[in-house]
């Protein structure tokens, strides 16, 4: 690997604590701190991406790189450290935050000038691990290396993930804190993305009332990572909010399309290019359920429930215009532009519907047959991504109760029977509508709908096994996620086993998930 062509160019461009000193403490007036990652001296890998590691200019993977993956044996040339930020937690303001867990080796710069940063997720604590000890358990690791990647292969704005590994070290962790820690094993994901700069990060200088600083970091965002902007003085900086609420918007909507739940919605978890960042209490949803949320701490207020994504990214972009504006200096610019994301969001994922249901374009009349789908898929408790599936599948002579029993979580009986053919009567005449062929109506769907989706049981499964030294699941997911809009193995493509309704870490998760 080629990890000698690492650079770090943060930390030439702002003020820092090169102290490397891991106490957890205020660091005010910078936006880094150097800092070592802890070492592991009997790491195994578990899973290694070659592709992307190609793909970002770090090249083939060697045995001798293995200590790298952990942040072990560091070249001389890599300064490795963590960033401060802030953030607004379930509504509250939460102050100074930081990357607890995550360190940044970097980026590095592919054969086309493309940048990525580096970042080891669980390698050691760093001043804003808030009193914890910087460490990941498998579980977790597991679980953001495969998301990450199945999101990308979704074709869906993400972090991806290069390796997972092994720490070779036990790890203490109360699950669902409820007073009942228990050793786990460790482990270490490293994450790229062109960027991991969060909203929080412009929320900290704001606090701060570091004005200077918060223009630099605007203008270098700009400079580094949104090529389009070519605008100049407050219009450059009116131009980057814009950009970032349609990037917010665009993301939300791509989440519903396939049915994720972030879990935890958080100012400093939003990523400030519109990427989904910090793979943590998700999950893909089984069965339809606006309320639906996978995170324990979000009850009971479920407030980043999955009906209410959009909701929830438009209140923390209210919280980034307010650290923006001694930048931009508009208010009722912004009141305006936040205004319009809720018009634009909605007419977004109102075309996305279309595409899923394989409609041409949207009509007037649709928003109520958007609205008569929701009460049905809630009322019969039908598999979101399965219900598309077998849509596409349905033909005039078709059994409407024997077809969609297997993916719904309660009996079809006459009632709902009656509820879901009225349901297709309808459909069936919207299609009629369409200005495209049968045949161009089902390609889109198949290229909406996704066959396969990484659900919170197969995560279980998967993690249980790896933690016995089995890696075959791990190998069918990878595939399997690869190729999201095949059907590589129908097995996968099933509603959530009955069984798994009450698993700890699998139908619930924590914040420590």
């Amino acid at each position: 690997m080629n990890i000698k062509h690492i650079k770090q160019p943060f930390l030439k461009k702002f003020p820092g604590d090169f102290s490397n000193n891991p106490m957890q403490r205020n660091t005010p007036k910078v936006l880094f701190a150097t800092i070592k990652p802890a070492g592991f001296e009997k790491p195994r890998l578990i899973a290694f991406n070659e592709d992307l590691s190609e793909k970002i200019g770090l090249g083939k993977f060697e045995e001798k790189d293995l200590n790298f993956l952990v942040g072990s044996l560091l070249p001389e040339n890599i300064q490795t450290y963590a960033t401060a930020y802030a953030g607004h937690q379930f509504g509250n303001w939460a102050g100074q935050l930081g990357d607890g867990r995550a360190i940044l080796a970097g980026e590095i710069t592919d054969a086309n000038g493309k940048k990525t940063e580096i970042q080891w997720k669980g390698a050691g604590a760093t001043p804003y691990s808030r009193h914890a000890d910087g460490r990941a358990v498998l579980r977790s690791s597991v679980r953001e290396y495969l998301m990450s990647e199945a999101m990308y292969h979704l074709g869906i704005p993400t972090t991806r993930a290069l390796s997972l590994a092994f720490t070779g070290e036990d790890v203490i962790r109360d699950m669902m804190y409820n007073g009942n820690p228990q050793y786990e094993q460790g482990a270490v994901v490293i994450r790229t993305a062109e960027s991991f700069l969060r909203f929080g990060h412009f929320e900290l200088l704001y606090a701060q009332e570091e004005y200077k600083l918060l223009q630099d970091l605007v203008d270098f965002t700009i400079e580094n990572y949104f090529p389009e902007i070519v605008s100049s003085g407050h219009q450059r900086y009116k131009d980057f909010f814009e950009n970032v609420c349609t990037r917010t918007a665009d993301l939300i909507v791509e989440w519903c399309r396939v049915g994720f739940v972030h879990g935890v919605m958080n100012t400093d978890n939003m990523s400030i290019l519109g990427l989904t960042i910090d793979y943590g209490p998700y999950s893909m949803m089984d069965e339809y359920n606006l309320s639906f949320t996978p995170n324990t701490t979000d009850l009971p207020g479920r407030r980043y429930a999955f009906g209410k994504q959009g909701q929830i990214s438009h209140w923390n972009l209210w919280k980034l215009a307010s650290a923006l504006q001694p930048i931009i200096k508009d208010e009722k610019f912004l009141e305006n532009t936040l205004k319009n994301f809720g018009v634009y969001f909605w007419d977004a994922h109102d075309k996305m519907l279309c595409k899923k249901f394989g409609l041409d374009g949207l009509k007037k009349e649709d928003e109520e047959f958007f609205g008569t789908w929701q009460v049905l898929m809630q009322e019969l408790q039908l598999d979101h991504t399965l219900f598309f599936n077998q849509l596409e599948k349905i033909t005039a002579d078709t059994d409407i109760k024997e077809h969609f029993s297997p993916v719904a979580y309660t009996v079809l009986n006459e009632e709902k029977l009656r509820i879901l053919q009225d349901f297709i009567v309808k459909y069936q005449s919207r299609l009629h509508l369409n200005s495209i062929s049968k045949e161009d109506s089902l390609e889109l769907m198949s290229k909406t709908n996704p066959k396969f989706i990484l659900r919170n049981y197969l995560l279980y499964e998967c993690i249980e096994e790896i933690g016995k030294g089995k890696t075959e699941l791990l190998t069918k997911l990878t595939q399997a996620l690869e190729n999201p809009y095949k059907e590589l193995f129908p097995e996968y493509s099933v509603k959530r086993p009955s069984s798994y309704d009450n698993t700890a870490g699998c139908s619930t998760l924590s914040c420590s998930s």
